[in-house]
């Protein structure tokens, strides 16, 4: 039997809906334009019920993005996974999608507490991404869309 991988990289595509205000504990009150906001994480275990925890509106507001993906103008659009990457390549994403992208940061020091080399693990971009370019680049990634019946 297999042995199921539930570690990894991912990106959340979050797309704001219209502009709004979020309260963000470290941050206070921030704008976020419309548009789409990609955030870079990591779990070293329980990847899948961190996505699945991600997509839930109630949940205890830990994680930066938790604030962002608890509003009620959000909607995460997609959720791309790379399966047994460790935390420390979640930089080599955030610059992957900086540069192929243009991706711009809008909170310094968003998602990236623990990490001294990027300006933060959140980018904007008011279009949303070619995944073309995405998938054939990474040929492993998996693009995870959970059922509605797991999502609570």
């Amino acid at each position: 039997m297999q042995k199921q991988i539930n570690s990894g990289i991912y990106f959340l595509e979050i797309k704001i809906l219209r502009k709004c205000c979020i309260e963000i504990k470290k941050f206070g009150r921030i704008s976020f334009e419309k548009g789409f906001y990609y955030y870079v994480g990591s779990a070293q275990r329980n990847l899948k019920q961190r996505i699945l925890r991600h997509h839930r509106k109630i949940k205890k507001l830990h994680w930066h993005v938790d604030f962002i993906t608890a509003n009620e103008n959000s909607k995460i659009e997609n959720i791309f996974t790379f399966p047994n990457n460790l935390k420390k390549e979640e930089c080599f994403f955030v610059n992957f999608l900086e540069t192929e992208f243009q991706l711009v940061h809008k909170i310094k020091n968003f998602g990236n507490s623990d990490c001294k080399n990027c300006t933060s693990h959140l980018l904007f971009s008011k279009n949303k991404i070619d995944y073309n370019h995405l998938f054939s680049r990474y040929q492993s990634t998996v693009l995870f869309i959970p059922s509605s019946n797991e999502i609570v």
